[in-house]
């Protein structure tokens, strides 16, 4: 199984006052250099979803066709990877620095009782973001996004009939949407109580 990532990196960063959150700063890097460094071991090749973020890390940037939120930017790397020869696309979020360094081999294994070979991860919450997603379900992605139906990467995933990679930390998952999520992973950098 060829196993590529795409990082997730095209969100508006409302929150964090509209900054590009790819570029935000934690313990010296920004939060894309710590996605690309944690997932870029797990995949074969690695993209970046994103509309504005330049070409960095000599990664290809893969822009949504339309702006449809993350679910768009993993059909992207869907038809980027197919024709390279890939099974499957784990996707990330740029905004959450601790996700599990075992993730894609989690998911794989989950995926193995998933009738479409698809798989989420899971801590007690539902994580859709991070997931392992074969490209063979792009049209069905496609088809999906042009529905008008609600872009949720959950509501995907259900459709799907997902599996869930289990996880035994939530704070794998902790994401970083305004300042005092990123003063608390500063915090957890830092080993502070």
């Amino acid at each position: 199984m060829r196993i590529f990532g795409v990082i997730l990196a095209g969100g508006g960063g409302r929150r964090m006052g509209g900054v590009d959150k790819a570029a935000l700063m934690l313990g010296g890097e920004s939060l894309l250099a710590r996605a690309v460094a944690r997932l870029e071991p797990q995949v074969e090749r690695l993209a970046i979803s994103s509309n504005g973020t330049p070409a960095a890390f000599g990664l290809p940037v893969l822009p949504d066709a339309d702006p449809l939120g993350p679910l768009a930017g993993i059909l992207a790397a869907l038809k980027w990877a197919a024709p390279l020869g890939a099974s499957a696309v784990v996707s990330v979020a740029v905004d959450t620095p601790f996700f599990p360094g075992d993730l894609t081999p989690q998911l794989c294994l989950a995926a193995e009782a998933s009738p479409n070979g698809a798989a989420i991860a899971s801590s007690g919450k539902d994580h859709p973001t991070f997931g392992l997603w074969p490209v063979a379900l792009a049209p069905a992605l496609a088809a999906f996004l042009a529905s008008g139906e609600n872009p949720r990467v959950m509501a995907f995933a259900t459709a799907q009939s997902c599996a869930r990679a289990r996880f035994p930390q939530e704070a794998a998952f902790q994401n970083i949407n305004t300042p005092q999520d990123l003063a608390e992973a500063e915090a957890r950098l830092r080993g502070a109580p």
